[in-house]
């Protein structure tokens, strides 16, 4: 990992960083290149202008490690309204949400009722609802959480961080099930004893990972989300699916929004199915210095927007 990932992470948690970033008008004026818009209503109008172009969306609002449960229950009823708006609308997108917006730092008991009541009602509209993976301290209460959600409906998919060397074995112990995942690269400062230091290293796991997904995507309800804007990566599983002749049901592709639209064009143009994930709300600090941790372009753009002021 490089200095600068390091630090971009580190101050993707720092309190401080978070006040005056939130603050600085060319930060939240850079921030646009990557959301549409704090508010729900600005988010799905991005949905349905990508629903014109061809496009699926993935609709996510920011937030993470809430301290009340007054706060846990805002956002599940928060999200409960984006299903209702979403299936009125007829976008089709699906919806993803992160434990500990929930609860889960408070109560797991907590944070899963109020997550059994998004996936019933995204059951009941027919809606994939994903839950996040966040650091890894909290894969082992996730994967419980995905466990319970999973014996209730099929419409409830997990994402998996291939930069952990544990998600192999998490891989093989879900795959009986015939689960939606939605494979990442990883976003959050892990140590050396927990994931791979090397991008080398995480971009073949991911190879590995993804194709053993795709072997086993013809089980009832199997799904393989590739979240990726890593063109070689996709490149090469594009040819790895093109010699298996995989059905384009078993898999999509997941890109964010702003991020990789080139790349996402092209796939769209092959006949692919292509999903941009939105992101909105508030609390956007952490989630986007993760974002230009993953890239260092992202930066570049950043220092171009302050040099315009």
């Amino acid at each position: 990992m490089t200095v600068a990932r390091k630090l971009l992470l580190a101050a993707s948690t720092n309190d401080w960083m978070r006040e005056r970033a939130t603050k600085t008008p060319f930060v939240v004026r850079s921030v646009s290149r990557f959301m549409p818009g704090e508010r729900p209503e600005d988010a799905l109008a991005a949905a349905l202008q990508l629903q014109r172009d061809g496009f699926g969306a993935i609709l996510t609002h920011l937030g993470e490690n809430l301290r009340s449960r007054d706060e846990a229950e805002e956002v599940t009823r928060h999200y409960l309204g984006l299903l209702e708006r979403n299936g009125a609308a007829h976008l089709g997108a699906h919806i993803s949400i992160k434990p500990t917006q929930l609860g889960l730092d408070l109560d797991p008991e907590l944070c899963q009722r109020n997550l059994q009541r998004l996936v019933d009602r995204g059951t009941e509209l027919n809606t994939l609802v994903w839950i996040d993976m966040e650091n890894a301290s909290y894969v082992d209460r996730t994967l419980e959480l995905f466990r319970h959600m999973r014996q209730r409906s099929p419409l409830v998919g997990l994402a998996l961080q291939a930069y952990l060397y544990r998600t192999e074995r998490d891989l093989e112990s879900l795959l009986p099930l015939g689960v939606a995942l939605r494979l990442v690269k990883g976003a959050y400062l892990e140590s050396r004893d927990t994931a791979f230091p090397r991008k080398s290293d995480v971009d073949e796991n991911y190879y590995r990972l993804a194709v053993r997904i795709l072997d086993e995507s013809g089980r009832a309800g199997g799904l393989l989300h590739i979240a990726t804007h890593d063109s070689a990566l996709v490149d090469r599983l594009a040819a790895r699916i093109e010699a298996q002749s995989v059905p384009r049901s078993y898999y999509e592709y997941a890109m964010l929004y702003g991020i990789g639209r080139p790349l996402q064009r092209r796939l769209m143009a092959a006949g692919q199915r292509v999903r941009v994930l939105i992101s909105y709300g508030e609390h956007w600090f952490p989630w986007y210095m993760r974002r230009l941790a993953e890239r260092p372009a992202n930066v570049w753009f950043v220092v171009k927007q302050a040099f315009e002021l």
